[in-house]
């Protein structure tokens, strides 16, 4: 048959197809016919029933034959009614009534379907719910429409619950249309269908293959495709799941894995599967779950030359590859670019090859399974009977997830023992009582809570005893007991029955929870159909005939790469290591900018933020630079460094290429998300043009923006397109002919740099070098690293003056997660923050008083609540955070800090949040209950409404929202003053002694003998100016009652001088350390008399510990008080006024001669310590003179070296500052230092310290010194030169980057 006969025999089977259904208007198949109504009583089976004119037969809608409908003999839970429709049908929907004329009808059931009358698999909506709500009366009918349609030959419904004041009452209808297919059966032994593709309309630029499969064994080859050079893919059931793996030819002997899909599909069920190329893409569906793959570059332009269905065959093989594992099952519906394979082998085309043991249709293998779903689960069995060989033996497969479970147990009456074979720790065990002591005990097999089949075999016979798993694969383990070991008793599985005290089971352990199936005693299957009759054993809670297993990980619902385990109820996520957290690792642990950070009281330092929270983009390691005024954002890439560029002329351009530390979707969010960023470039040139005329073609550029970038042609500080530098825009080049300074090409240094801020270009991926060939060209770039400052989601804020304003959004899209974040502050006691309708279900966020916060929500399950009670008022006018999230686990809901409110979600509940309305936030569509106040950086799912944007256009809302020190004045510390901003605040900290982003930063240095800061008050002739007084009063403003003096040290020198303030009147104010390691303050306020001395008790304060001391005075009253030690008071005598106060000075005092003797003595020793966060009422004078010395009246003599040892984390006090790490990983990752690419020479060599050592030799050798002493002048005069010289070969400095991470090295002021 040719391929023109195919297609139309194709069309005519449509045709017959469309005859055979009926059809809507609009072209859909329309599948709701009636499909019960006209079956004859044959057709109906049923647990029970109540009489002959309750028969099963009469169960059909709106019928009042017999009794009126069915019920059964008995109304409890193991009652079913069961419908055979004739043929596998396509089953849309379900409708239910009660018996008519009784007080008999269901109120909740399960459906159940069966393509053989055996292995029912339960019907479930969403995956989860098992239950469907049933009727409220006799008469009502409730229908039911699938989400899914079902295929079955068999339909089975099981009663939950029904009418209490009345019975199991029933009549059902079923809707659907025929459903036809093509099966093929394969079963093993190489059987196989091959399928020789040739060119033509069965290949498209679209690849599909679909079929459907069913199998007990969980393993076997679905499906191979070979292309050309034995490129192949494979589609191969492992352990139930299904494997997509790609062989790049013989070359590779390794396959490649893609992906996997799907779980327990050795179930014996239907599952669809679809797999579609379309160039480098590759779609796997399996069921309802689809997996996107990229496929190697290679293979896009790939064709399917061969496939191969049940078993894998080469293309230059005739025979099956020996190696792989066959199929046993049925395959129906194989299709291929829409073309039946199946239909093409039954009419033994040409390009099909049936191999081995194949038949076109499905011989289904009877299996009876038993799932044991609950804590009340058992099955009890006769044992064995006198007849049999002494012993017992005992064989079964079963499945499960959990780790712990009893299998079977039985007692030994003789022996007044038992016998127990459980599971623990996912173990096999076995454990014998007699007389309760343990008398043997023994374990096998491993990780048997997989959810794979384990078959288990226990034999006790002629005085050994085995128990195995899987045959002995899985493990075994014997045992010779003493005592003989029988079963005459009963045999329980699963667990016991519910009376207590019973003699025949005991159950020590949990119970089982899984599924068993092949049961046999003494080599003899268990008829579990008898059980199922109440004809054998006995049962409780049991589904038979079914494996109820479900596996809760697959699809994962862990999100972000958490690790999914589960038990039978429930399962769990494991989110370590992941950046995320919640019960479905849904939430980020980081923020989404440095600027959130700072406002959770944070420094600078290295962090990970993630710039869409719960979004898809990993968190990324950045360093947030926050000792400026804008929060600074740092990236950096591989080279930060200036790198010089050698002549070449073998290489007409230099090309180099930056790697960030970011990801290409990291990076260009927190560009997006900033305000502003901006990137230094800088080219250093001597006879090396950059970018020549504005005519002619550049002879360098670089490319930035999105991906690999885009060529720019315009240098740091111009615009872009512009083909110019800094100094063109500005008009100041070195010539003014050109726009850039090395476009001058001249023989001296020169260069051009600037700041690139045009965000759309950043960052900068690539440079490209071009005029370096010539001889005698030179050149060095510098690339910085990406800085951005500013985070518009962060303030994004909207201000609601009315109950009745609110804003609208599109319908919010949560349906399995949902996460809502946001800050608000109100001075209102109630209102609705946000609330999203849809046509049952609701999520809801409000103000419900003054102190709570409520989130409640509605997916179908009824209304659930999660509030969080605040100890403090929450409408005080301050920002609070609320952050909201709910997945198919669990609800929660976090104010500010207080501890996180959960409600757990239903285990078989609806999870699917369905909303259709607007978004309302600040309101409701009624417009009752609405917010009044400001709502900011509100986030849905990592996503950023602007509020703003919206409340520009939208009546009583006005966008942003001022008054952010109320909430976060309290970061400003040690004085810090807290200044408004449009966006955010900032902390002044010219009042304080401390410094950094909220004054909490230690200003130390480190003081050696030779050093003094002196500060000086204001001078007589200063306040003068503006006075008209007598000279004799000039001095009165600088007169002071009273002093607040603090101060931090840490010095093993006893005495010392730590503070001394003069006077224009030979007053003065001394801090110090007296000989015996105490510290003394001296007043003298007034000169005629001796000066006070106040001595503090506490002892050893120059141990070179860190001590902070507080000085107080109010006239003539003082306290004094050290680190934690209790205050001490004191008094003075003189009158209380310090007059005409001076100059203060740390370190040494040059100008002692208004000092008492011993005094001037120590105040010329100098101090060596270090001395931190001088303040002297609203001075700072060690701050203004290691940071505004330049602008401070302050003056400086010997050296002062700046460092962090006033911190009182260092016990050294030259220890470097930490910086800040939120990661847990090591290594290069977090340490946030550029990889060094730098310019050396010979310079930078010998610019160095060179540590000259000086040798005291013995007085006859003073002539060799002094020669010594000659030739290091020598050496010095020699270095001098060297340096000279080599500045004017190479005249810039590879100088540390201002803009990159802060450095903390020390500085040192010497004058």
């Amino acid at each position: 048959m040719d391929l023109g006969t195919k297609r139309v025999a194709g069309i005519i089977a449509q045709v017959a197809l469309l005859l055979s259904c009926a059809y809507g208007t609009t072209g859909e198949e329309v599948c709701d016919s009636a499909l019960v109504s006209n079956l004859p009583p044959s057709s109906f089976r049923s647990s029970s029933q109540l009489s002959s004119s309750h028969a099963p037969g009469f169960a059909k809608l709106n019928k009042r034959e017999g009794a009126g409908g069915w019920s059964p003999l008995i109304s409890d839970k193991y009652q079913w009614l069961e419908v055979d429709l004739g043929e596998r049908t396509k089953i849309t929907a379900v409708a239910t009534q009660g018996r008519y004329g009784s007080s008999d009808w269901l109120t909740s059931y399960l459906l159940m379907f069966s393509d053989t009358g055996h292995n029912w698999k339960q019907y479930r909506q969403e995956d989860s719910i098992g239950s469907f709500p049933g009727n409220s009366n006799a008469d009502n009918v409730v229908q039911y429409k699938l989400q899914q349609p079902a295929i079955a030959r068999f339909l089975r419904l099981i009663p939950l619950d029904w009418n209490p004041s009345g019975r199991i009452g029933l009549r059902l209808e079923t809707y659907g249309c025929p459903y036809t297919s093509d099966v093929v059966s394969l079963n093993g032994g190489s059987s196989s269908l091959v399928y020789r593709l040739s060119p033509g309309p069965w290949q498209t630029s679209k690849e599909v293959v679909s079929l459907k499969f069913k199998t007990l064994r969980n393993s076997g080859i679905l499906l191979h495709a070979e292309g050309q050079q034995g490129v192949s893919l494979s589609l191969e059931l492992e352990r139930g799941k299904l494997q997509l793996l790609l062989r790049q030819g013989k070359t590779s002997p390794e396959p490649l894995h893609l992906t996997s899909l799907g779980s327990l599909l050795d179930d014996q069920h239907w599952h669809h599967v679809v797999l579609e190329q379309k160039s480098a893409h590759l779609n796997l569906t399996v069921d309802k779950n689809t997996e996107r793959v990229q496929l190697p570059a290679e293979f896009s332009r790939w064709a399917i030359e061969q496939l191969s269905l049940g078993a894998v065959h080469s293309l230059r093989s005739q025979k099956p590859d020996a190696s792989s594992k066959d199929l046993h099952g049925c395959i129906e519906n194989l299709l291929y670019n829409g073309f039946n394979l199946i239909e093409l082998a039954k009419n033994s085309d040409h390009q099909v090859t049936v191999r081995g043991n194949v038949t076109f249709s499905c011989a289904e293998p009877v299996s009876v399974a038993l799932t044991f779903p609950g804590p009340q689960s058992f099955l009890q069995l006769p044992g064995t009977t006198a007849s049999s060989p002494g012993g017992v033996s005992v064989g079964f497969q079963f499945r499960t997830w959990n780790k712990g479970g009893l299998l079977f147990t039985f007692s030994l009456p003789q022996q007044e023992g038992m016998v127990w074979l459980y599971l623990s720790d996912a173990r096999l065990r076995l454990m014998i009582h007699k007389s309760g002591s343990v008398v043997l005990e023994l374990s096998a097999g491993a990780a048997l809570n997989d959810g794979q089949w384990h078959a288990v075999d226990f034999t006790a016979r002629r005085g050994r005893l085995t128990i195995s798993v899987d045959k002995g694969e899985g493990g075994i383990a014997h045992a010779a007991p003493s005592f003989p070991i029988t079963a005459e008793s009963q045999l329980f599985f699963g667990g016991c029955p519910a009376e207590e005290h019973s003699e025949e089971c005991r159950n020590l352990f949990e119970t089982f929870q899984g599924c068993m199936r092949l049961l046999t005693v003494e080599n003899q299957r268990v008829d579990l159909i008898k059980v199922q009759q109440r004809l054998l054993g006995n049962y409780s809670q049991l589904q038979i005939d079914m494996c109820g297993i479900i596996d809760r990980c697959s699809p994962s619902r862990c999100e972000h790469g958490g690790r999914c385990s589960q038990s039978w109820t429930v399962f769990h996520c494991n989110c370590s290591d992941t950046g995320y957290s919640g019960a479905t690792c849904h939430s980020s642990v980081y923020e989404q900018s440095c600027e959130a950070y700072k406002h959770n009281g944070n420094t600078s330092g290295h962090f990970y933020i993630d710039v869409d929270g719960s979004g898809p983009i990993k968190p990324q390691l950045v360093y947030c630079n926050m000792t400026e005024e804008n929060t600074w954002m740092v990236l950096l890439h591989n080279n930060t460094e200036l790198t010089r560029v050698r002549p070449s002329p073998a290489v007409s351009q230099h090309s180099v290429h930056f790697d960030y530390s970011s990801q290409e979707e990291q990076l260009l969010a927190a560009i997006s998300q900033s305000e502003h960023c901006e990137q230094e470039l800088s080219y250093h040139c001597r006879k090396s043009r950059l970018l020549n005329t504005l005519e002619g073609s550049p002879f360098s550029w670089w490319l930035g923006g999105p991906g690999q970038g885009r060529v720019q042609t315009y240098w740091g500080g111009a615009h872009p397109g512009s083909q110019q530098c800094a100094c063109g825009l500005q008009g100041d080049c070195v010539d003014l002919q050109h726009y850039c300074n090395c476009d001058a090409d001249r023989l001296e240094w020169t260069e051009d740099s600037g700041l690139l801020t045009h965000k759309d270009t950043l960052p900068v991926r690539s440079l490209v070098l071009g005029d370096i060939q010539r001889p005698g060209s030179e050149a060095a770039y510098r690339v910085g690293p990406l800085r951005c400052h500013g985070d518009k989601n962060f303030w994004n804020a909207a201000f609601f003056d009315k109950e009745t304003s609110y804003l609208h959004f599109p319908t919010f899209h949560g349906e399995l997660s949902a996460d809502i974040s946001f800050l608000f502050k109100t001075t209102g006691s109630s209102g609705v923050f946000l609330e999203n309708l849809g046509i049952k279900d609701f999520i809801r966020i409000e103000l419900s008083s003054s102190t709570q916060v409520v989130f409640s929500f509605d997916v179908g399950n009824g209304p659930l609540e999660v509030r969080v009670e605040s100890s403090v008022p929450l409408n005080d006018n301050r920002w609070h955070r609320v952050r909201a999230e709910r997945n198919v686990k669990e609800a929660s809901l976090r104010l500010d800090e207080l501890p996180v409110a959960t409600q757990e979600a239903p285990t078989d509940g609806h999870f699917h949040l369905q909303l259709n309305s607007q978004l309302f936030i600040g309101g409701t569509a009624s417009r009752q209950k609405g917010f009044r106040g400001c709502i900011r950086s509100l986030q849905l799912n990592g996503v950023t409404l602007d509020l703003e944007e919206r409340a520009k256009i939208t009546p009583g809302v006005q966008p942003g929202c001022p008054g952010h020190c109320s909430s976060y004045g309290s970061l400003c510390q040690n004085h810090g003053r807290c200044v408004e901003r449009a966006s955010g605040f900032q902390c002044d900290c010219s009042l304080s002694a401390y410094a950094g982003v909220f004054c909490q930063t230690e200003v130390s240095a480190s003081f050696k003998p030779g050093t003094s800061v002196s500060y000086t008050f204001k001078e007589p002739y200063e306040l003068s100016r503006n006075s008209s007084a007598l000279p004799s009063s000039i001095y009165s403003e600088m007169t002071l009652r009273a002093e607040n003096i603090s101060l931090s040290f840490r010095t093993n020198q006893s005495p010392a001088l730590l503070l001394y303030v003069s006077s224009y009147y030979r007053e003065y104010l001394a801090v110090l350390i007296n000989k015996h390691d105490k510290l003394e303050v001296r007043y003298k306020l007034d000169s005629s008399r001796d000066a006070e001395v106040l001595r503090s008790s506490v002892r050893n304060v120059a141990n070179g510990q860190l001590h902070t001391v507080t000085i107080k005075r109010l006239t003539d009253s003082v306290s004094v008080q050290i680190d934690e030690n209790a205050r001490e008071d004191f008094n003075l005598t003189s009158d209380g006024e310090f007059n005409a106060v001076k100059s203060l000075v740390l370190g040494r005092v040059h100008e002692s001669d208004d000092l008492d003797p011993d005094l001037a003595k120590l105040a010329s020793l100098g101090f060596t310590g270090c001395l931190s966060v001088v303040h002297f009422n609203t001075m700072s004078p060690l701050k203004a003179a290691l940071l505004h010395s330049d602008t401070s009246p302050v003056i400086i003599t010997g050296p002062l070296v700046q460092s962090n040892c006033g911190s009182a984390a260092s016990t050294n006090p030259y220890a470097a500052e930490n910086t800040h790490h939120l990661s847990d990983q090591s290594g290069s990752a977090g340490s946030g230092q550029p990889l060094i690419n730098a310019i050396r020479t010979d310079s930078a060599l010998i610019g160095g310290v060179i540590a000259v050592v000086i040798f005291v030799v013995v007085t006859g050798l003073a002539i060799t010194g002094r020669l010594l002493y000659q030739r290091k002048e020598t050496y010095r005069n020699q270095q001098v030169k060297d340096r000279q010289e080599n500045s004017q070969d190479f005249a810039f400095s590879n100088q540390a980057d201002s803009q990159s991470v802060p450095c903390e090295n020390p500085k040192e002021y010497i004058i």
